[in-house]
């Protein structure tokens, strides 16, 4: 398995064969409703679209998730597996090939990967946006996402997992509380799944971030203290920091398989 981090919540996934890109935003700023007075980020450093992409995953139909000005340059031929709102942009932008994935509902791309959705974070009262489970077929080596830290309990059903991507740091704003849940919920989600591998998204990266609701935001938290955490509660989880833009390998043991 190999892993190239591109910044905030994209990455470029490499299993069995195939290359999924997830969440990616790789060209242009990142606003919401084209509102940068209110939120905006930048790129410090470009980020080239990668090439042979087999699947786009998306877990969520947000811009940071499923960010227009990428998903307009990218093929409309490639396969896509998103969540009910992730699929809805993606239809209006006429990409052909949509499979939406409700929690509980999975995918196989190519008999090659097994992608199964999970609930994942809350967008307003009633809706849940996607968590993922993605299992290469052949070795049974497994991968959990979950952009903003929310876990879900039927996550027990798949344990042990190899590798968990997920925030391990905090960010909220003062007196709503967190929008990305990191420390805790990451120490929570490695007690159930016993991951060899955590690597920390959602924070970091070439990125500048301005506008007004920058101002409030609050991140606590880093990896040498959830590294800390995670000894303290002898858990043998590595955690590794990522370096954007460069592509590396996985080490992983082969473990019972994880079932879907």
């Amino acid at each position: 398995m190999h892993l190239t981090w591109l910044d905030s919540n994209s990455w470029l996934i490499e299993i069995g064969k195939q290359r999924i890109l997830l969440d990616p935003w790789l060209v242009g700023s990142l606003t919401f409703n084209n509102s940068d007075w209110f939120f905006k980020g930048s790129r410090t450093q470009e980020r080239s679209i990668p090439e042979n992409i087999d699947l786009i995953l998306l877990s969520q139909g947000l811009e940071d998730h499923a960010h227009p000005p990428t998903l307009k340059q990218l093929d409309h031929n490639i396969k896509v597996v998103g969540s009910p709102n992730a699929a809805k942009v993606v239809k209006q932008l006429g990409y052909t090939q949509i499979t939406v994935l409700a929690p509980g509902e999975s995918f196989t791309l190519n008999q090659q990967v097994e992608i199964k959705a999970f609930p994942g974070s809350p967008i307003g009262p009633t809706v849940l946006e996607n968590g993922y489970l993605v299992k290469e077929l052949e070795s049974g080596l497994t991968l959990y996402y979950e952009p903003h830290g929310y876990h879900s309990p039927q996550l027990q059903q798949v344990a042990p997992v190899d590798v968990v991507i997920t925030p391990i740091v905090d960010l909220g704003l003062p007196l709503i509380g967190s929008i990305i849940k990191g420390t805790k919920s990451a120490l929570a989600v490695a007690k159930v799944l016993q991951p060899q591998i955590m690597l920390p998204t959602a924070a970091g990266g070439d990125l500048v971030f301005e506008g007004f609701l920058n101002k409030f935001l609050i991140a606590t938290g880093n990896v040498a203290e959830f590294r800390a955490l995670l000894e303290n509660n002898n858990l043998g989880t590595q955690v590794i920091e990522p370096t954007p833009g460069r592509r590396f390998e996985l080490q992983l043991e082969k473990r019972e398989l994880a079932k879907l």
